[in-house]
């Protein structure tokens, strides 16, 4: 046991405040320099994380109190990062539960905090923003209890210790009454209520839990000393989860935590969290230990990818405008150094060279490397996200997701008809308080796509909802798709609005006056089924004849607006979405309407 460090993981909600706390308890365990200047919200070190408040890398970080070192780690709360949970949970011997004051624990804070209570660890309750107005501190330490009984907290978790906070303010408490001048009440009650690491007798043992690639030195595996010393240019072996040895090599470089940097250590022992440099194939769930090891540590394998999308050179007329990467050669070598670091992706390449095949764990996961990639300049054309499906003893078999949905009662009626449309099948139902049931469903992962924006639509956005890779099970039979059709434009250069407001009666428009568009573009929703060319260039024929009421002014309906992951869910087989560092556009996979027909005959006949 080593009474001079703690490892513990921090749970929250999004914008629950979870990363301007740590920002505080780095400020004020003296890890930042007063006159330091850090980025608000540190540990969101990633542009997408922070603008859309999520975490989406676990990092790990360092501070010194009173002679006791805390490692603190934070974790990615939704589900499509849901391996990762499990691993970083398995670091850690405490956890700290952060909630909102005024809204109370929130369903990305259960999945999180459920698998910590199954895995044994007592949490220390911070409930945030208590200087908020609307802030109901006691009400909501109530809630939290109730959620640890519904969780089946043991006796030990339910006797858990609260503290009143406001992590803007860099203030904690024990009375919400009490003077609020710093967090060193906070710092107390980790190094009294979060149990030193145990360590074990032996070699050098050490799991694997997170991986990244940097340009300097390679792969990066992050993970905690479970016994023995570790010491830099030894020579180590890596084992899968299985015992199968897969490498032996020399530890190149050995990083420590301290504050928001890595840095170099000669040793590290039992108990530390680690960064390691030096084996080239070694992944997350493996053993990384010394040669005189048989067994391999207890894992939890990665979670299988559920969703594919082709990810192919931008081919439409305006390719390379906006971008300056548009080569298959450039997106082949990014889409590799991804799949180097971020263990939940699967790169192949097609037979068609200029495309590969992404597999992932969700639209979201897959969403963020694409919006990533656009940011970098690149230039792709992407299709619509297919489920992987299994073959086992003749037998097609899908994966089917956990979905956990948190409704206002008035809107459950609508939610399990449009998940039953999916062939999502009800397992649980039962109230969650305030007012709210709780519907479990088990629903395969195809009927999924595209479904969340309709599921905010038809519970007034209270609704919320989790989903979690369950199994793979007998393939479910069809599931109907869009039901419109659309408008293609046969013509290439400017819309033009007067010929929009004609096209306003044949269904909804997606593009404004002065956008460019080409022949093949889908430029808006037909109101049928069919889809319907258009002309969104034809302009108004002038005469010399006066009407005797002067031309209105055209007027049109606000344009319908795509996020990346509304686009991917929206498009059809036969369609592709258009990514450039400034343009998302949906488009036909075949931009000919010859061509189109063809194949739409071609298909007639091979169902025919």
């Amino acid at each position: 046991m080593r009474n001079d460090l703690r490892n513990l993981a921090i749970i929250a909600h999004v914008d629950h405040g979870k990363t301007t706390l740590v920002d505080q308890l780095l400020r004020q365990s003296g890890a930042l320099r007063a006159n330091q200047q850090v980025a608000e919200r540190a540990m969101d070190s990633n542009d997408l994380e922070r603008e859309r408040g999520i975490t989406i890398l676990a990092k790990c970080t360092s501070v010194e109190w009173k002679g006791v070192r805390l490692n603190i780690v934070d974790t990615p709360g939704h589900a499509d990062f849901g391996g990762e949970v499990e691993r970083i949970l398995s670091m850690v011997d405490g956890v700290l539960l952060l909630v909102d004051a005024a809204e109370g624990p929130m369903p990305q804070t259960k999945f999180v905090t459920m698998k910590a209570l199954a895995h044994g660890l007592k949490p220390i309750v911070v409930i945030n923003k208590a200087d908020k107005p609307e802030a109901r501190p006691y009400e909501v330490q109530d809630e939290v209890f109730d959620l640890f009984s519904v969780l089946d907290a043991n006796e030990a978790q339910l006797d858990f210790p609260t503290l009143f906070a406001s992590a803007k303010q860099g203030w904690a408490v024990a009375d919400p009454d009490a003077p609020r001048e710093n967090m060193d009440a906070l710092f107390d009650m980790i190094v009294e209520r979060v149990p030193a690491p145990t360590t074990e007798e032996g070699p050098f043992r050490m799991l694997a839990t997170t991986l990244e690639a940097d340009p300097f030195l390679g792969r990066i595996l992050t993970g905690r000393i479970l016994s023995g010393t570790a010491r830099i240019n030894s020579t180590v072996k890596s084992m899968n989860r299985h015992g199968k040895e897969l490498e032996r090599a020399r530890l190149t470089k050995l990083l420590a935590f301290r504050g928001l940097e890595r840095v170099p250590v000669e040793e590290a022992s039992a108990g530390d969290i680690v960064a390691i440099a030096g084996l080239a194939h070694t992944t997350v769930a493996d053993t990384i230990c010394d040669l005189s090891v048989e067994a391999a540590i207890p894992s939890q394998p990665i979670d299988p990818p559920t969703l594919a999308m082709t990810f192919s050179v931008n081919d439409s007329p305006y390719a390379g405008r906006e971008g300056d990467k548009v080569t298959s050669r450039m997106i082949r070598a990014r889409l590799l150094r991804e799949a180097e670091g971020n263990v939940a992706i699967r790169i192949a390449e097609t037979a068609d060279k200029d495309a590969f095949e992404v597999a992932g764990r969700g639209e979201l996961q897959l969403g963020v490397l694409i919006e990533n990639m656009r940011r970098e300049g690149y230039e792709l054309s992407i299709s619509r996200p297919r489920v992987l499906f299994k073959t086992e003893n003749g037998q097609r078999l899908e994966p089917i997701e956990e979905v956990q949905v948190d409704v206002d009662e008035e809107f459950s009626g609508v939610v399990v008809d449009k998940m039953s449309q999916r062939k999502a099948e009800l397992q649980e139902m039962r109230p969650s308080g305030g007012g709210k049931l709780r519907l479990v469903f088990h629903a395969p992962a195809r009927g999924l796509i595209g479904y969340h924006g309709e599921f905010l639509t038809d519970t007034r956005g209270t609704g919320i909802m989790h989903r979690l890779f369950h199994s793979y099970a007998p393939y479910k039979g069809p599931i109907p798709g869009r039901r419109n059709g659309v408008l293609i434009s046969n013509a290439t250069g400017e819309a033009v609005a007067y010929a929009l407001w004609n096209l306003e009666d044949r269904g909804l428009i997606f593009v404004e006056p002065g956008t460019p568009v080409y022949e093949g573009m889908i430029i808006g929703e037909h109101s049928r089924g069919n889809d319907l060319e258009v002309n969104p260039l034809k302009a108004k024929q002038l005469t010399n004849i006066r009407a005797a009421n002067k031309d209105e002014a055209v007027r049109l309906t606000t344009p319908r607006r795509f996020a990346l992951e509304q686009a991917l869910a929206y498009i059809e087989e036969d369609e592709l979405v258009e990514v450039t560092p400034a343009s998302i556009r949906l488009r036909k996979r075949m931009l000919d309407p010859h061509e189109r027909k063809k194949e739409m005959r071609r298909r007639d006949a091979e169902a025919g």
